[in-house]
């Protein structure tokens, strides 16, 4: 029997799928104007380690992931510049140029940590119109009014607002992490943005579309979607108007969800989720990540150091995503440790069978049911993966062990049925050795730069990873 912390309730709750045997399931993705970092890679496996969990157990998941290209303000509100069009400033390019260079760097990454591709994938670009039908919807209701700045949703129209977060509406500051305080016309400090009209602040956005919606300031209503209508729209277009599970960051919780529940169920007349999900932060050396302190780290970085991206999955692997994750080097590299050596084990199981890997190899189901009542508790991987460590020590045949430790890995992603890549064991071509040995020159020349420019070509030609030892450079191949 599945349970599920909810936080709706803040409380475990046995999970009743709208539909049997299906789940309807919609985790909040990107904003797409910088590398992601690996906090967010965090998050993304998490919601692939319940996907995977849920399908293993045997359910038919439909799973959303979306992207944000436009109207994520830099803060959680509606204040401040809109991160797609700081980052198109930054490098001096289009916002969509910006969107679609980020998104093919996310996508690799994801990749790299065998996650899942999912059902669907929504660029909010692509879902202007039903954005637009939804605020049209509100208007019509009464529940969202128009300023000649912007289209808010009064919240007083919605007496469950703060029935997530938990908060008292009246002890909130005037305007804390709500909005645009600086309008006047505002009946309320927490009403929230559904759509901005290109003015004021916003009179030189780079992205905005012809709208039905009026403004004294404004005219065809030319302007950009709220943040918060983006997810509410993009959900309802994909999955329905009811939802079984949305998943997102915990930092979610007092703005973005609580504005996503307001909006859509004032919209569609009905529950908008059944069980919210909220995955923790990652931390780095016991601290926060933060660009002023030098530690925020990417996962092609971190190859480039030499780590397996899937070594960065089993480090994840060990926290539960309720539970705040603390990443240091020395715990990265005691997952390579751990991921070799399972990976070792994987192997010399398989020369020591006499079977070959099918569907009809035999699982251990004693084992296979303590796995089970493992994700069941609220998804509790690092307790799944106990399980897999305690058949390693069982005395199983050779041949029940893989087949057990293979099934469970439908569930952690590990390509644990995949061969150990062996640097060492690499062929390397003629011009590879040849810019391998200009490399090792410019090293010793002290010539960083063309060093660094030898590392990438390495990579973005032949897909290889140079990592710098006392014993010299160590190739391994870009997974």
């Amino acid at each position: 029997m599945l349970k599920i912390f909810n936080t709706l309730g803040r409380e475990l709750q046995v999970f009743k799928p709208i539909e049997e045997g299906k789940v309807r399931f919609y985790q909040c993705g990107p904003t797409v104007y910088w590398t992601q970092h690996i906090g967010n890679m965090r998050a993304v496996v998490m919601g692939d380690l319940i996907r995977r969990s849920l399908m293993y157990m045997g359910y038919e998941v439909k799973y959303v992931r979306n992207y944000t290209d436009f109207g994520h303000l830099t803060s959680d509100g509606d204040e401040g510049e809109d991160k797609m069009e700081k980052g198109a400033k930054r490098e001096g390019v289009s916002p969509k140029q910006i969107a679609d260079k980020y998104i093919s760097e996310f996508e690799i990454d994801v990749n790299n940590l065998n996650v899942l591709t999912p059902t669907v994938t929504a660029r909010a670009t692509d879902y202007l119109q039903p954005m637009i039908e939804m605020v049209k919807v509100l208007l019509n209701k009464g529940i969202a009014y128009s300023t000649p700045k912007a289209i808010y949703f009064d919240v007083t129209k919605f007496p469950e607002y703060t029935a997530l977060s938990g908060q008292k509406l009246e002890m909130n500051k005037l305007g804390e992490g709500h909005g645009d305080v600086s309008d006047d016309n505002k009946k309320n400090p927490a009403d929230f943005a559904l759509w901005f009209f290109k003015t004021g602040v916003h009179k030189n956005a780079l992205q905005y579309w012809e709208s039905p919606f009026e403004s004294t300031e404004v005219e065809h209503g030319f302007g950009f979607p709220g943040w918060h209508i983006e997810c509410s729209a993009m959900a309802k277009a994909n999955l329905g108007d009811t939802l079984d599970i949305h998943m997102g960051g915990v930092e979610h919780i007092p703005v973005h969800h609580t504005n996503e529940i307001a909006q859509s169920e004032s919209a569609n007349d009905t529950d908008y989720v059944h069980y919210w999900v909220h995955n923790e932060h990652l931390d780095v050396d016991g601290t926060k990540m933060s660009k002023s302190l030098g530690n925020v780290w990417n996962l092609s970085t971190l190859t480039e150091k030499g780590y397996n991206p899937l070594a960065l999955r089993y480090f994840f692997l060990q926290s539960q995503y309720r539970s705040k994750q603390n990443f240091t080097f020395e715990g990265l590299d005691a997952s390579v440790k751990a991921y070799e050596r399972l990976q070792n084990f994987v192997n010399n199981w398989a020369k020591g069978s006499e079977q070959t890997p099918s569907p009809d190899f035999k699982i251990d189901e004693s084992l296979k049911a303590k796995f089970v009542e493992a994700l069941e508790d609220d998804f509790n991987i690092p307790l799944a993966l106990s399980v897999v460590w305690e058949v390693t020590k069982a005395d199983l045949p050779s041949a029940t062990k893989l087949a057990t430790v293979l099934d469970f890995d439908r569930v952690l992603g590990l390509n644990l049925d995949k061969p150990i890549n062996n640097p060492e064991t690499l062929e390397i071509p003629l011009e590879v050795q040849i810019l391998i040995d200009e490399r090792a020159i410019a090293r010793l020349n002290k010539d960083f730069k063309k060093s660094d420019e030898l590392r990438d070509r390495l990579k973005a030609e032949f897909g290889l990873v140079v990592k710098d030892t006392a014993e010299g450079q160590i190739l391994s191949p870009l997974l």
